[in-house]
């Protein structure tokens, strides 16, 4: 008998859209089911209403940043255990400090936009959702 299994689902919080249009395409061909949000907050909505199997984070974003999002996540019963991985051009010490404080329990990645190709993440994911 045939094991079934779900398609993960993974939320790409993200507002730019040279990031979001490659990474969802890539995400879809390895598989993925991907939800887009294009802020915090509608990234929190869905979130909390889909549960999904990894958030991919931006902070940096219009209306409600990810800092922000993330620490409304980790005030919700399922929010607070969800993996992340935090994508973002951020590098200032200060602002990396409060995403980690905002993280609890060290739930989540942070990776630095510069640091990491396309493949090198899509390899993250495969790996983190095994």
């Amino acid at each position: 008998m045939e094991k079934i299994t779900k398609t993960k689902l993974i939320l790409l919080v993200e507002d730019e859209k040279h990031i979001i249009i490659p990474l969802q395409q890539k995400l879809i061909e390895r598989g993925y089911e991907v939800a887009v949000a294009l802020d915090g907050r509608e990234g929190t909505n869905l979130a909390l209403a889909r549960h999904p199997d990894l958030i991919l984070l931006d902070l940096l974003m219009p209306k409600f940043d990810g800092i922000s999002m993330l620490k409304d996540l980790r005030q919700d019963a399922w929010g607070a255990k969800a993996q992340v991985i935090i994508l973002t051009n951020v590098n200032d010490p200060s602002r990396v400090a409060e995403g980690m404080e905002a993280g609890l329990n060290g739930v989540y990645e942070y990776l630095i936009k510069t640091d990491w190709t396309l493949d090198n993440l899509i390899n993250k994911i495969d790996k983190k959702l095994k």
